[in-house]
């Protein structure tokens, strides 16, 4: 089956461009992520954290 979808995407013209442009996407994303990351506020970082545990907006039925 790789053969196949090889064989097809061999006789596309210029279809060489888009394995780099989705290389160069995935890699700003993650750069993007880890920018913010190393950026993020320690408060907001610890507010967020709690929301899951945060109980007192749910009304129990």
């Amino acid at each position: 089956m790789f053969k196949f979808i090889k064989g097809h995407l061999e006789s596309i013209t210029g279809i060489e461009i888009y394995p780099m442009i989705s290389l160069l996407i995935f890699f700003i994303f993650f750069v993007v992520l880890f920018y913010w990351v190393i950026t993020a506020k320690k408060d907001y970082i610890a507010a967020v954290s709690h929301i899951p545990l945060d109980n007192q907006n749910e009304t129990q039925i």
